[in-house]
């Protein structure tokens, strides 16, 4: 089986809930979070991670994770900003079966916190 390795920038909130799943899942978006963004390189994620994560939360965390690639063909690559800036747009509904086609645990793979 192909896989696509992402990474996801997340706040210590998000990481307890993957955490408490083995790491082996993304937790429900909340009603104000229609969309899961994983990112496709880990530069961006760093820089999320780093300069907003631990600004609103006091700690960013850069987490690895591979999902089946023919499953991630649904979700059209999205540049958000510059030409590094790539995401995928996850509908919060489909996020249960999203879980389903990753691959392996995922990984905290940097940290960073408040000074």
């Amino acid at each position: 089986m192909r896989t696509t390795t992402l990474w996801r920038p997340t706040g210590p909130a998000e990481l307890a809930l993957v955490r408490a799943s083995g790491m082996r899942a993304w937790p429900p978006r909340l009603p104000e979070q229609p969309i899961f963004y994983p990112v496709l390189n880990e530069d961006y994620a760093i820089r999320i991670a780093r300069d907003w994560n631990v600004k609103h939360d006091g700690a960013g965390y850069v987490t690895r994770f591979a999902v089946a690639a023919d499953f991630l063909a649904r979700y059209p690559v999205r540049q958000a900003g510059g030409e590094t800036i790539l995401e995928l747009w996850v509908p919060a509904e489909e996020l249960p079966e999203f879980n389903v086609h990753l691959v392996g645990p995922i990984e905290v793979v940097r940290e960073f916190h408040a000074a």
